[in-house]
């Protein structure tokens, strides 16, 4: 299936679902005690990205101001989830100059990627811009990773929970019961085909983060510049 059809697929399913109510509000959002991390090889959009999802963020907070969304220096596309977030992972568990070193070898060949923003997807607990990549080098990578990564034996568990092919940044999480399902869909069904715009990819970041992406609690381990 191609990442068009994947998003469109998406989209159709969770929009109904949103607007029938049978969504599902993200418990987890509120837990103090939230004690999931993980390692993450991510890209973060440019600023003139971030400002035009900015447009689009300050459209749903008009319908549903309870909820959560994310701010400019949380929004990213996922590379490569490296070890997925738990609550028995810590980061004195792994040394991250070795996780460093097979990224750095897994970029050796790699040309510039670019990546497209456009359109809106959704998920029964979320809304997400779409990104398409302009060509197969983030593929590329990504399975030159997970090859690295699985000769190597260090720990990882990428593809655990799903494989990933989509460029996508998540934007907005239900925390609370919607005000107005069918209200918040119409808002999404404008911005279903907006242009955000494209951008080069100048670096790629390796973070010890939380489930949720927050700057408050990442720490950048690794900080990779691309040709």
């Amino acid at each position: 299936m191609n990442l068009n059809e994947h998003y469109n697929k998406l989209y159709e399913t969770s929009a109904a679902t949103i607007a029938a109510g049978k969504y599902s509000i993200d418990l987890e959002l509120k837990n103090e005690s939230d004690s999931r991390f993980g390692i993450t090889l991510l890209i973060r959009p440019n600023d003139e990205i971030k400002a035009n999802i900015q447009h689009f963020i300050n459209e749903l907070k008009k319908v549903e101001p309870e909820q959560y969304f994310y701010p400019e220096s949380d929004i990213h596309i996922t590379v490569m989830s490296i070890i997925s977030c738990s609550e028995n992972f810590t980061l004195n568990q792994i040394s991250p100059k070795e996780y460093i070193e097979i990224i750095c070898r897994s970029l050796v060949d790699v040309e510039k990627i670019k990546i497209h923003y456009k359109g809106v997807t959704a998920s029964p607990s979320a809304l997400m811009i779409q990104g398409f990549p302009s060509d197969e080098t983030l593929n590329n990578l990504r399975n030159k990773l997970r090859e690295n990564f699985k000769n190597s034996g260090l720990q990882q568990s990428m593809d655990s929970r799903y494989s990933i092919f989509t460029a996508h940044s998540t934007i907005m999480r239900f925390q609370e019961k919607l005000q107005n399902p069918k209200k918040l869909i119409e808002t999404a069904e404008k911005f279903r085909d907006y242009d955000f715009g494209e951008f080069d990819v100048t670096n790629l970041e390796l973070v010890y983060n939380d489930w949720y992406q927050r700057k408050n609690t990442t720490k950048v381990l690794g900080d990779f510049g691309l040709r």
